[in-house]
């Protein structure tokens, strides 16, 4: 074997007192780190979320958000939520569910305000129950019905108020989660807790999806099951990061088995049943929240007597723009990029 040539700058440990413990000890004390050592858990052979299929039970949440509704004022939490956190990385990390898009059940009490506010994180949210809220963005109010998805575009300003009784509860979407890795989350708050707006037909508004409408669509599909994407008029995407989609399952009826590199959150509209996720099963009904983390294989059943609606968000965007979206079902030497291309 060839001897290493000694350089006086950087005399060389003896060999024969030389081992692998002291490489690793003095390697640390540069703040470097052994690639070797990590090899596989950095290039898995298989996609490895950190989080594990898991829901949110809604008679369990929701008496407590209510309860937050009477003990924690609106200036106190600028935003009322309860953000869903997955077990597996609970010690860890409080702050998501631990997979790349965020969800949280935030609550709106009667002649509540939640002051004016815009980020760079894009939002979407699917209204879950109440009557008479509303939500300004940039200049602009809309009503929120239940079932109706509203979108919050990035930079808009954005406040959120509530007529008349009862609770206003909503399930909020962002991709907060990505700004761990690119820290460019910028968040301003407006000098007032109102931003000056106009009333406009929440129906004939672009950031608004009307359940009717969805229902109406996903209905006239004489099909078992049956998906469809929230797109805007010209056909694109919500926005370039996250993604939606209703579904309807008819009684006794299973979906198809799917496996993807999408992570998405899950909430039940109508109905009651079960998914499987990799042989694990997740029972729910209307009002829950579920989550399938990447490459999780899962199927819907409905075990009701009715039909089931379904909601869902996702990253799906994001990764079909990045080139790692993926299924099964997809020819793997299909996503093979010719150097010439690049």
């Amino acid at each position: 074997m060839t001897a290493v040539a000694a350089n006086p700058q950087f005399p060389l440990q003896n060999v024969e007192e030389d081992n692998q413990e002291k490489l690793l000890a003095d390697i640390e004390k540069s703040s470097v780190s052994p690639l070797w050592t990590q090899m596989k858990r950095l290039n898995p052979p298989l996609p490895n979320p950190q989080a594990i299929p898991f829901i949110w039970k809604c008679n369990e949440i929701r008496p407590n958000l209510l309860r937050a509704g009477n003990l924690v004022t609106e200036k106190q939490a600028e935003r009322r939520v309860l953000m869903l956190v997955n077990p597996k990385k609970v010690l860890q990390n409080r702050l998501s569910l631990r997979i790349p898009i965020y969800a949280g059940l935030q609550l709106v009490m009667p002649n509540e305000t939640a002051p004016a506010h815009r980020h760079t994180a894009f939002a979407m949210r699917f209204i879950i129950e109440g009557e008479g809220g509303f939500t300004a963005i940039h200049g602009r109010r809309v009503n929120m019905k239940r079932g109706d998805v509203i979108l919050t575009p990035t930079w808009n300003w954005h406040d959120r108020g509530k007529d008349g009784s009862g609770p206003m509860i909503w399930l909020d979407g962002l991709e907060l989660p990505n700004f761990v890795h690119f820290p460019v989350h910028f968040v301003e708050h407006h000098t007032a807790a109102r931003y000056p707006t106009e009333n406009i037909n929440s129906g004939a508004s672009p950031i608004v999806f009307p359940w009717a409408k969805m229902q109406a669509k996903l209905d006239a599909a004489p099909v078992e099951w049956i998906s469809k994407p929230y797109l805007q008029s010209d056909g694109t995407e919500v926005s370039r990061i996250l993604g939606g989609s209703a579904e309807r399952l008819e009684p006794g009826k299973a979906s198809p088995a799917f496996r993807e590199t999408t992570s998405s959150v899950y909430h039940v509209v109508e109905g009651s049943g079960y998914t499987e996720v990799e042989g694990n099963k997740l029972t729910w009904e209307r009002g829950d929240t579920f989550c399938i983390p990447a490459w999780h294989r899962y199927q819907h059943f409905n075990t009701g007597g009715e039909r089931v609606y379904l909601y869902r968000f996702d990253d799906k965007p994001m990764l079909k723009a990045l080139g790692f979206y993926r299924t099964d079902q997809t020819d793997s030497e299909s996503l093979s990029t010719s150097w010439t291309a690049l």
